[in-house]
């Protein structure tokens, strides 16, 4: 059983900065898939970024090039480095692990980005 604990969500203004932090109760291995995932009021739950194996990531369209995704194998962590951040960017922001099918899900820190 893997737990997930996500940090670092707060209120930003426009054009701001977050860096979200997951951290894993136990190691994460290479070959765990790792993404982040968010949802906003009234709507599903959406792919933001993910980290697979070999460190190949993968961006929602509506992040790429603003949001960054990595993983600290030795801390047990991934990150979400967040940047110019947008007011369609609120949401509650969750951190997810696949291990050989299995899903495991933290319990999500929100993200507000408001003037």
């Amino acid at each position: 059983q893997v737990q997930l604990v996500e940090s670092g969500g707060g209120l930003v203004q426009p054009g701001g900065s977050l860096r979200l932090s997951c951290a894993a109760s136990g190691r994460i291995f290479n070959s765990d898939a790792l993404g982040w995932y968010r949802q906003a009021p009234g709507k599903q739950r959406e792919l933001v970024a993910r980290i697979t194996t070999g460190g190949s990531t993968n961006y929602a369209d509506s992040v790429k090039g603003r949001f960054t995704i990595s993983r600290d194998t030795a801390k047990n962590t991934v990150y979400l480095q967040m940047n110019s951040l947008k007011p369609e960017d609120t949401a509650v922001y969750y951190c997810n692990l696949e291990r050989f099918g299995a899903l495991y899900w933290g319990q999500g820190t929100q993200v507000a980005v408001s003037s």
